[in-house]
């Protein structure tokens, strides 16, 4: 017989288990619901998302890099190619430890501090899943040691990249450029779509100046892969568009030439086709090895390089800015005719040096006792500078602004290559508006014979030499001469107009002489010349001399020897070619820079006739 204290602990029993079923009822239709609810999510809600997932998974898509744009001489000589070339890279993401990787591809493979600070750099530049080299230009050896050892390093690869080689590194240094590594600041500004896999970018020259032309446009390639991630088949495949072909007006020949005729001198030098406005020569000399930059210069190269006396980076043809010197005396003598402030045949005294009035300066002729009665003609042929003080003054220091300035002087020409320098033309409102000061008459007459505040390029000044050859008619110079097929048309400048064109025989007439004359300046250049030159020799000073001094050539500091000029046309009578010669501390123009002229006409000229 069952007891009531029984019949309490049975009840207390069911209770508890009927609370306990209910519980564990509820336990499993919350996590079925939960189930259902996260297999909605995932089937429904994320679907996309990773069908995505999983289809890149099994779909690789990759970019093919377009293969850059060659550079050609005008006699299609090759300037700038592409090399086959094999590169060590790491991506990052597959890799656990990257500093052990380096260590120990190191132990395998030469692989400089210098590398390895670059590979660093990159990767904080990078996204973790691009392939980031380590080294360039592999050698077929080398390749062949990582290839043997390639399942020890996951998440390294070696790449094929054709490499950009320049067969004449230092002759087109200036001209061509180079490229190199893109860095973080270029990475903001060009197209992350179509560079995507390219690591080289122009960073000066031409290179720069049309990297848009030479680049081309990236390609893709969907591939389908194994969860190992080995290609099964190509899905799609869009290929690269190539970048366009260059072709230049430079000549490499006459570059040459030009180059090795500077010698031991620093200087440069710029030709142009009278005809046409094209650069057939632009020479900053010394140049450098743009190979360097080309694989990736060392810091102590790189610093060798800018920090070197000579400065072979800088380029002078473009960016050097000198005094013009006599070279300046034709385009003066001309303005003089124009503005009826001296008569052709009006004779001055040279007595061998000039006061203003109520002055006791003297400012000084080269030639100590002086040249005697001058005409504008003579004073050219002899560069006569008290001829030259005399017309400046006469003319005032604006009216020198305004006509100079028709010839392009103070401004670029326009040149499509990046850095070109204005030179300086100055004038009165020029002095006030930078240094706040009163214009003074000495100044004038400083200016008349090229010196004072006078600074032009070689580029302008053998551009102005081409406009007074072809008696005012302006062509703007021009480096490219065609882009793959297609010839850019030579580009007209404004004009020089004169209220008489016979002006410009008296004064072609003059420089002809310089030349050709008994007593001209450059007569030396003539012997042995199957053509007519017509020029202008110059020679620029570095420093000023006192008043009570004299300027000793022999004992003077070579830094501080004067800049040798020369500018010059030819055929004098139906001009072909224009140059302007500057040779630092080269000293007379006539003796140095006129014969590196003369052997630049020969190549070209008597290559023609």
């Amino acid at each position: 017989m069952k007891t009531s204290f029984d019949l309490k602990s049975s009840l207390h029993e069911n209770r508890l288990f009927l609370s306990r079923s209910i519980t564990l009822i509820i336990f499993v239709l919350i996590l079925f619901f939960s189930l259902i609810a996260r297999l909605t999510y995932l089937q429904i809600e994320t679907h996309e998302k990773y069908t995505d997932l999983a289809q890149n998974n099994r779909v690789r898509l990759s970019v093919i890099t377009p293969v850059r744009g060659l550079i050609f001489d005008s006699h299609g000589r090759v300037l700038a190619e592409n090399t086959p070339g094999y590169s060590l890279e790491l991506i990052p993401e597959q890799i656990k430890d990257i500093n052990l990787t380096v260590k120990k591809l190191s132990d395998l493979l030469p692989i400089s501090e210098n590398e390895i600070k670059r590979f660093n750099r990159q990767r904080k530049q990078q996204k973790r899943f691009t392939s980031i080299p380590l080294r360039n230009r592999l050698n077929d050896t080398e390749v062949a040691i990582f290839s043997a050892n390639r399942h020890l390093f996951p998440g390294v690869e070696i790449q094929a990249q054709p490499l950009r080689h320049y067969p004449f590194p230092e002759l087109t240094s200036h001209v061509v450029g180079y490229v190199g590594a893109i860095n973080e600041k270029e990475l903001k500004t060009i197209d992350p779509v179509n560079y995507r896999g390219s690591r080289f970018i122009g960073k000066t020259g031409i290179e720069k100046a049309y990297e848009s032309k030479l680049h081309g446009q990236v390609g893709y390639q969907q591939t389908e892969n194994t969860a190992q991630g080995r290609s099964l088949k190509v899905l799609s495949h869009t290929p690269p568009l190539s970048g366009s072909n260059l072709t230049l007006n430079i000549d490499i020949d006459l570059q040459r030439i030009a180059y090795n005729q500077l010698g031991d001198y620093t200087g440069a030098i710029a030709a142009i086709d009278t005809r046409t406005g094209a650069v057939r020569a632009l020479v900053s000399k010394p140049g450098f090895n743009t190979n360097l930059f080309a694989k990736g210069i060392d810091s102590t190269s790189y610093k060798a390089l800018r920090t070197s006396l000579k400065q072979p980076l800088f380029n002078r043809a473009l960016r050097g800015q000198y005094p013009p010197g006599s070279t300046l005396k034709p385009f003066f003598g001309l303005a003089g005719l124009e503005h009826d402030t001296v008569k052709p045949s009006e004779k001055i005294n040279c007595p061998g040096f000039y006061q203003l009035q109520k002055k006791e300066h003297k400012y000084r002729d080269w030639k100590k006792g002086g040249h005697g009665m001058m005409t504008l003609h003579d004073s050219i042929v002899q560069s006569c500078d008290v001829y030259f003080y005399i017309l400046a003054h006469r003319l005032k220091i604006d009216r020198m602004h305004s006509f100079l300035s028709k010839f392009g002087f103070g401004q670029k020409t326009g040149l499509d290559i990046i850095g070109e320098k204005s030179g300086l033309l100055p004038s009165r409102k020029w002095k006030r508006r930078v240094r706040n000061q009163a214009w003074y008459p000495g100044e004038t007459l400083i200016a008349g014979i090229g010196q004072g505040f006078n600074l032009t390029t070689p580029l302008q000044l053998a551009h102005a030499t081409a406009i007074l050859a072809n008696k005012g008619k302006g062509l703007t110079p021009s480096l490219v001469a065609r882009i793959n097929n297609n010839t850019i048309k030579p580009r007209p400048t404004s004009p020089v107009v004169l209220g008489n064109n016979a002006h410009w025989e008296l004064i072609i007439n003059a420089m002809y002489d310089v030349v050709n004359g008994a007593r001209g300046t450059a007569r030396r250049i003539k012997e042995g010349a199957p053509y007519k030159i017509a020029g202008k020799t110059g020679t620029a000073q570095v420093f000023s001399v006192k008043q009570d001094e004299k300027y000793d050539e022999e004992n003077v500091l070579e830094h501080l020897k004067d800049h040798a000029l020369f500018i010059a046309f030819a055929p004098a009578k139906d001009p072909q070619l224009a140059i302007a010669v500057i040779v630092e501390n080269g000293g007379h123009g006539g003796s140095v820079a006129a014969p590196i002229a003369r052997a630049i006409f020969d190549q070209y000229i008597t290559t023609s006739l």
